[in-house]
């Protein structure tokens, strides 16, 4: 990817700490922003914005699943909580090609909205 994407001139008109982990990768790491280790990748015609939640509970784990679904259906405004392996991800997608800043920075508040108003829920389910 020659010259600055649309990711990497957003995040700088958003003042957003990043480091470009690789070519169309970048790594987030601003806790003043509620944003701390959020990875956004172009992956066209998708953007991914992916942040790890927690490690997945050898105990509770039909309850702590429903409540990830009970959040994903009430309290999510974009994006939604899913696994990966073991781990507890929230993820967005957005489409490169219309996506402008608003959208990317709403994405972005979602993820940090979702990380401060479920940490408390979701850490009673930390062993």
């Amino acid at each position: 990817m020659a010259g600055l994407t649309k990711v990497e001139s957003y995040l700088m008109d958003l003042g957003i700490s990043y480091q470009e982990a690789s070519a169309g990768t970048f790594f987030i790491d601003d806790t003043e922003k509620g944003l701390p280790g959020v990875v956004v990748t172009i992956d066209e015609p998708i953007v991914i914005v992916r942040a790890r939640v927690m490690t997945v509970p050898s105990t509770k784990r039909a309850e702590l699943y429903e409540t990830l679904l009970k959040l994903n259906a009430s309290d999510m405004v974009h994006g939604a909580y899913a696994l990966d392996g073991e781990d507890i991800v929230l993820l967005d997608t957005l489409e490169y090609g219309t996506m402008d800043k608003e959208e990317f920075e709403a994405a972005l508040d979602s993820i940090s909205l979702a990380l401060s108003r479920h940490y408390g829920i979701l850490g009673s389910f930390r062993g």
